[in-house]
């Protein structure tokens, strides 16, 4: 069975499917925050990307899937470490990173409908700043 997770940024409609056989306890964690609202902010240190900083939360889970030079639309979760809990949403070319150096992240998401949306989002978080953001499960 495959999950499908929607996420909303401002009047942006995204549909994701969670990578399951890949990153079960990830998806497992994430399905436990939903739904969640929070703000997508531009990444400071990894390219054409966004983020969901989630500060201290600890979210229970290891590395698993992990991508440093994830695709547009490769939704990725890091569970904290040298960094903090964060949501990584590339909308173009990421190398991720941190203040830190370079990290790896938990790929669990992947957008599958709207994606030609995702160059608007790297438009609007560098051009006017934070994003409402919103995910929920479909299934």
């Amino acid at each position: 069975m495959t999950t499908r997770i929607g996420i909303t940024i401002g009047d942006l409609a995204f549909v994701g499917v969670l990578e399951e056989e890949r990153a079960p306890a990830t998806c497992a964690a994430v399905l436990r925050l939903l739904p969640l609202r929070a703000h997508l902010l531009q990444a400071r240190w990894s390219g054409e990307s966004a983020w969901v900083p989630l500060g201290s939360l600890d979210v229970g889970v290891g590395a698993e899937n992990q991508l440093h030079r994830p695709e547009p639309g490769q939704v990725l979760l890091y569970p904290a470490g040298d960094s903090e809990t964060e949501i990584l949403f590339p909308y173009g070319q990421t190398a991720f990173a941190a203040k830190c150096g370079p990290l790896s992240g938990n790929h669990f998401l992947t957008i599958s409908e709207g994606r030609e949306h995702l160059a608007e989002i790297g438009r609007r978080v560098l051009w006017h700043g934070a994003q409402d953001i919103a995910f929920e499960r479909l299934d």
